[in-house]
């Protein structure tokens, strides 16, 4: 029977990034950004889009020159889901993107230059309803904090973010989230640990620079995982050095391991022994290789023998356990059907595939009695 998450999460203020709340009650975000060249309209077009098929909730765009803010333009005419504009240093890219549509402006108010361009970028999100992200990393830190401290340190990190903050309040600007990130996982979480009770507003987590596609994948579950489970986060991006659309895959498979959010398939697998019926890691790269595409939320258990198999398909929407002559298919908990080792992923893939289809029915109906 599947349990719902122990966690109790932080109560944090809602925003709206475009049409996605942040914060609150509202499911925690799934974010990446794009890589590609923002000026390359169709490239970043094409990458938006793959990350929206893979569950993307919003989408950050790196926005450093006027060019790429009239290219930012075109490319949220194209998209459909929220769009965060990465800015530094020129409050009149800030200015234009806000005008082209810019769902969220992550800036640092600190280094936007004097008070009066602080207080127009503030004004052009007061007056279009933009919220501002926040974004402190320790790999940019004032040099007066580097000078403070001799080195990144947790301490810093929230002092930098509370000067931005100050800001804010100075504006009585209150439709802002915060991110405070380092490559290191312990001075990451307690940077968090510590702004989280200082502050009401959404806190976006990150493990940022966090490495290559498996040590990034550790590094951040490892760190979000630890900040999610006290409850603290509204928002997440895994940092890789690897495709966007991966980050989002990894971020969903985290908030899925914790039950904080549902998405596509869990699959439950054991790791094979010389007691399998069948070849269990080459079936396991197969069903998820073929069922990417699914959506709907679902346990599906897939172990090799006898030992272990019908307790866990006993929990699961659907398990497979290992048997001699034939593999024994459950469904609802329930012995279901023997399925063959000759046609055991195809088959497999078909009864999914079929599962998946009466529970949308279900919900179709639901929501048109509704």
């Amino acid at each position: 029977m599947k349990q719902e998450s122990p966690i109790v999460r932080r109560k944090s203020r809602q925003i709206m990034v475009g049409n996605v709340p942040v914060g609150g009650d509202a499911p925690i975000a799934v974010q990446s950004m794009t890589n590609t060249n923002t000026c390359d309209v169709e490239a970043t077009v094409q990458q938006v889009k793959a990350l929206e098929e893979a569950g993307a909730d919003i989408v950050r765009v790196s926005v450093p020159t006027m060019e790429a803010a009239e290219a930012f333009g075109q490319i949220r005419d194209k998209v459909n889901l929220p769009l965060v504009a990465d800015i530094h240093f020129d409050y009149k890219i800030a200015l234009r993107v806000a005008e082209l549509g810019v769902d969220c402006l992550r800036i640092n108010p600190g280094n936007i230059g004097r008070e009066d361009r602080v207080s127009a970028v503030i004004s052009a999100a007061r007056d279009r309803n933009i919220p501002i992200r926040i974004g402190v990393n320790a790999g940019s830190l004032e040099k007066e904090l580097q000078r403070k401290y001799g080195e990144p340190t947790p301490e810093a990190l929230v002092e930098s973010a509370m000067r931005h903050i100050d800001i804010l309040d100075r504006h009585d600007f209150q439709n802002f989230k915060v991110s405070l990130k380092a490559s290191e996982v312990f001075m990451t979480v307690a940077a968090y640990r510590n702004i989280a009770s200082q502050i009401e507003q959404p806190l976006h987590l990150g493990i940022t620079e966090a490495g290559g596609f498996r040590s990034g994948t550790v590094k951040s579950s490892i760190g979000l995982g630890m900040l999610l489970m006290d409850g603290i986060g509204d928002t997440i991006r895994v940092s890789l050095a690897a495709d966007p659309v991966q980050e989002i895959k990894v971020g969903y498979d985290i908030l899925k391991s914790l039950r904080l959010r549902s998405r596509g398939i869990n699959f439950i697998a054991c790791p094979s022994c010389s007691r399998q019926n069948f070849d269990v890691i080459q079936t396991m790269n197969d069903l998820e290789a073929r069922l990417e595409d699914v959506n709907t939320a679902m346990d599906v258990a897939i172990i090799g023998c006898i030992v272990n198999g019908p307790g866990e398909a006993k929990e699961a929407d659907i398990g497979l356990t290992g048997g001699s002559p034939k593999n024994l298919f459950y469904l609802s908990g329930k012995p279901n059907q023997k399925l063959d080792n000759a046609t055991l992923t195809d088959d497999l893939e078909r009864l999914i595939r079929d599962e998946v289809a009466r529970r949308q029915e279900q919900d179709e109906a639901i929501i048109a009695r509704s």
